[in-house]
């Protein structure tokens, strides 16, 4: 079974096929999904957990589990109305993540300092509920800036929890993705890493230990090689296995169970997500 970690499967992409697109994963071997509750707004950070609750139970499609955060470029957003909304998402036993939060120097969005300090505000709430977050981080072409602040506030703001996270669609080198092992988190690997000039990436983790890594789509967005530029679908988070399996010299079958022992650990979830 393959856990995809990442998926926005509340997207409008999805609405016409939604059913089929989980029926497919379940095809594929896939067993559970997270889908991120981030909307194109706060005001639809809900309809992850909407999607839980009108699809599991039903057979042969992956267990959904939920996310809520605020997007790093929606900080500006972030009032107390949003942030409350936050907090009682991630009640939620099916909301077993916080993001994905974090910092996008590379798009025009959000000033930098509001960034900053909406993730924080969104850290201190995922600490008091006990979440795990889904870090968000692309620096400007060539730069580390986004990195550096990142580190900075996890160092303060996050590493006494002992709650960790998912470094989701990871795109640093090995020294963010070393930081980021330091701080307790998984490194997660989208479509991205089956791209040809995705070397050095695919260098990086191949260093990784098995127990440090996670697969994702982040569908609708990042389709794998071949189907580039097509719109992803989490039944294709095998395609990102089968890359990672072979950089870390591992059968296709130990990926997948390392991958979702690591999911289960993190998010502390018992082994029957599958069923």
């Amino acid at each position: 079974m393959l856990i995809d970690s990442h998926a926005h499967i509340d997207s409008e992409r999805y609405a016409a096929d939604r059913l089929g697109v989980l029926s497919r994963a379940f095809e594929a071997g896939v067993g559970a999904v997270l889908a991120i509750g981030i909307g194109e707004h706060p005001s639809q950070m809900h309809q992850a957990l909407d999607l839980c609750r009108q699809f599991n139970g039903q057979p042969n499609l992956p267990r959904l589990y939920a996310s809520a955060g605020v997007y790093p470029h929606n900080t500006h957003e972030a009032d107390a109305a949003v942030l409350s909304k936050l907090d009682s998402l991630l009640a939620e036993p099916e909301v077993i993540a916080c993001g994905e939060i974090g910092l996008d120097y590379y798009h025009k969005g959000a000033p930098h300092p509001v960034q900053l300090s909406g993730l924080v505000l969104q850290l201190e709430i995922a600490a008091a509920r006990k979440r795990p977050i889904l870090i968000h981080c692309r620096p400007r072409d060539g730069a580390t800036d986004a990195w550096d602040d990142l580190f900075t506030i996890l160092d303060a703001h996050w590493r006494q929890t002992g709650l960790g996270g998912v470094m989701h669609c990871f795109g640093g080198g090995w020294e963010q993705a070393r930081r980021a092992l330091d701080l307790g988190f998984l490194v997660s690997f989208a479509g991205n890493l089956t791209y040809p000039k995705a070397q050095p990436l695919r260098d990086v983790a191949a260093r990784l230990p098995l127990d440090a890594v996670l697969v994702e789509t982040d569908a609708p967005w990042l389709a794998p090689a071949p189907d580039r530029g097509k719109r992803n679908e989490p039944a294709w988070v095998t395609r990102t296995a089968h890359t990672l399996a072979g950089l870390l010299a591992v059968s296709e079958e130990e990926i997948a169970s390392v991958t979702t022992k690591n999911f289960l650990r993190l998010f502390r979830l018992g082994a029957d997500v599958g069923n």
